[in-house]
């Protein structure tokens, strides 16, 4: 089963650009993972510290496998001390193909 994940990221004032570079960095990788449909980065028009990742992965064991991916280590590791808050990640199952 195809599942969507939409992930909230509110990063501290002043790290735009290192965030968008690693998160570039781990969007370029993850799209060439198997099982990946889609990995979209999104930057927020009213508020310039909120981001939205947009993953899509062919299943629930593709999703998974992307969390041990070395570029998700190190996206995951790089980010954490930009964040304002922690990350907030839901869940989604795709209505429509994909």
């Amino acid at each position: 089963m195809t599942v969507a994940t939409v992930v909230e990221v509110y990063i501290k004032p002043g790290y735009a650009k290192e965030f968008e570079a690693i998160s570039l960095y781990n969007h370029e990788n993850s799209v060439k993972e198997p099982g990946n449909i889609r990995f979209d980065i999104l930057k927020s028009n009213d508020d310039p510290t909120r981001y939205t990742l947009f993953e899509v992965y062919e299943s629930e064991d593709a999703a998974k496998a992307h969390k041990q991916t070395e570029h998700y280590k190190k996206w995951r590791q790089t980010v954490e001390p930009m964040m304002a808050c922690p990350r907030k990640g839901i869940a989604h199952t795709p209505l429509n193909k994909m």
